[in-house]
C-alpha cells in the first residue's frame, strides 16, 4: 500500500486537492489496498478552502507518517502557506524520503519556496508562469511535467490528469485507464 499525503491549508483551491484525492483513492475500488490517501494540515482544526468547503484533515504535519507521494495543491492561500515555516519544513522533510513530491496548480510555489524546483522543469497555473520562472524554473505549458522526483501539473482541473499520471507511474497505464473509465473521465493515459 502506498501512503499518499495531500497537503491542505486555509484558502486552498478545492479542485486542486479533491481531484487528485478522488482519482488516487478510487483505485482502491479496482485494486483494493493500493493506496491510503491522507489530507494533511498544520493542525487538526477544520480547514476552510477558497470556495467555502470545510474539511477535517486526517493528519497533522507533526503526526503524518513518511509518505510515498506528497501532493501540494494551490489556491489563493498558497501566498501565506508558501511562507509558513512549518509547512516548508514538512515539505522538505517528506522530500527526503518520498518517492515523488508533486504539485497541482500554484502548489508549485510551495515546492519552489522549499528549494525543490530550482533548475527543474515544471508547470503551474497559466497566469503564474512568469512568477514561477523567477525561481530559476524552466516552465513548460504541459498539463503534467515530470522531472526526477518532482511532478507538477497545471491549473485547477489538471489535478485529474495529475492523479491519472500518478496511477500510471505507481500501478501501470492499464490500471490508470480502468480508473478513468470507471469515473467516466476521458483521458489517454499513454499520452500523459
Amino acid at each position: 500500500m502506498i501512503t499518499i499525503g495531500i497537503l491542505i491549508y486555509p484558502q486552498v483551491e478545492e479542485m486542486d486537492f479533491v481531484a487528485p484525492f478522488e482519482v488516487l483513492s478510487y483505485v482502491n475500488k479496482v485494486l483494493p489496498g493500493s493506496t491510503k490517501v491522507l489530507l494533511v494540515s498544520e493542525n487538526s482544526a477544520p480547514v476552510t478552502a477558497f470556495n467555502g468547503m470545510t474539511v477535517i484533515p486526517h493528519s497533522t504535519l507533526k503526526d503524518c507518517p513518511s509518505l510515498g507521494v506528497l501532493v501540494v495543491p494551490g489556491g489563493k492561500g498558497r501566498l501565506t502557506a508558501m511562507k509558513n515555516a512549518a509547512i516548508q519544513d514538512f515539505i522538505q522533510q517528506q522530500a527526503r524520503t518520498a518517492q515523488y513530491v508533486t504539485s497541482v496548480c500554484t502548489g508549485a510555489f510551495l515546492l519552489a519556496e522549499a528549494g525543490l524546483l530550482k533548475g527543474k522543469k515544471a508547470t503551474t497555473y497559466h497566469t503564474a508562469f512568469a512568477e514561477l520562472e523567477a525561481y530559476s524554473v524552466q516552465v513548460l505549458k504541459n498539463k503534467v511535467v515530470h522531472d526526477g522526483q518532482i511532478i507538477t501539473s497545471a491549473g485547477v482541473t489538471s489535478g485529474l490528469e495529475h492523479g491519472f499520471y500518478m496511477l500510471k507511474l505507481l500501478f501501470g497505464a492499464e490500471l490508470s485507464a480502468v480508473v478513468a473509465r470507471r469515473i467516466e473521465y476521458e483521458v489517454d493515459v499513454n499520452s500523459l
